[in-house]
């Protein structure tokens, strides 16, 4: 018979990528989880995780396993907290890999509440400016902007969201209010740096047909504080115009783009129920909060 507490271990690799962390989490020694996973991969004769300078990766055989072990610990979470009576059961932890947009303006909020809701679930946040590897165990659900079209992956449109040119209202003034797209080439420019947009849907300047941008980061909450300081003229979120009353949409007869969040899951999780509940719990909560802060922007 299978020992679960080597089992349960492996999944706590697998999902910090880390030993030292797995550890920290599970609150026994390192060398103890090192022991663990050689025995496991041992017994089996088969290798589970392959170091790399990222940390460990899951080899085949570990990708084919844990997945198994992942529903396989949330039945169990789900049968303990029905005994607790948490009613639902979710428990445990989750990782949410996102874009930096949803990450810093929607999913505090949202998550915030979620934890209200299931005091005994752990969510992590996880906000970087790339497409996650849900095989790879990097989070358990990912957020995107556009749809993959590779992968076994089961893939949910969460909502459309809209953005707008916008400026602080000092730097607009100064500028004495440009009446047209072309008025804008005299003004410097805040966006994304170019060769470093992972999907094609961030490219909100396409429209604009610049060549320059004079002020570009990878981040979007940096690009927020750049035009808050008065710094240029951007593109910006409706849904994160209430975090930022020095900033004010501008030209918005002349552009106005509409994009789409996706709630992107492994196929090997599609019956997972706790993640399945998750989803539902987090698809509705960010939904309500676009609308939510649309309509403040729109106010």
């Amino acid at each position: 018979m299978e020992n679960w507490d080597d089992l349960r271990i492996f999944l706590a690799v697998a999902q910090a990528g880390s030993l030292t962390i797995a550890a920290q989490v599970l609150k026994i020694d390192p060398a103890t989880v090192s022991r663990r996973i050689a025995r496991l991969e041992m017994v089996h004769a088969t290798p589970l995780f392959s170091k790399s300078p990222k940390g460990y990766e899951l080899t085949e055989a570990g990708h084919g396993l844990v997945a198994h072990v992942d529903a396989a610990q949330s039945s169990l979470n789900a049968g303990l907290g029905t005994l607790r009576g948490d009613g639902e059961g979710l428990t445990g932890q989750i990782r949410i890999g996102a874009p930096d947009g949803c990450a810093n303006f929607l999913l505090p909020q949202v998550c915030g509440q979620i934890t209200k809701d299931y005091p005994e679930l752990d969510i992590q946040i996880v906000a970087l400016p790339r497409v996650f590897n849900l095989t790879r165990r990097e989070a358990d659900m990912a957020i995107g902007v556009s749809q993959p079209t590779a992968g076994r992956l089961v893939v949910q449109k969460i909502a459309d969201y809209r953005l707008h040119l916008a400026a602080s209202v000092a730097l607009w003034d100064k500028f004495k209010k440009p009446k047209s797209l072309n008025d804008l080439r005299g003004l410097p420019m805040v966006g994304y740096v170019q060769d470093m947009i992972f999907d094609k849907e961030l490219d909100y300047l396409e429209p604009l047909d610049l060549r320059r941008v004079q002020l570009a980061s990878n981040s979007i909450s940096v690009q927020m504080n750049l035009l808050r300081q008065g710094a240029g003229v951007g593109i910006v979120h409706d849904f994160a115009l209430p975090f930022a009353p020095e900033l004010r949409r501008i030209l918005m007869d002349q552009l106005s783009l509409t994009r789409s969040f996706f709630l992107i899951c492994s196929a090997d999780d599609r019956r997972n129920r706790r993640l399945n509940l998750f989803a539902e719990v987090l698809l509705s909560g960010i939904r309500d909060e676009i609308s939510r802060l649309e309509t403040l922007a729109n106010g």
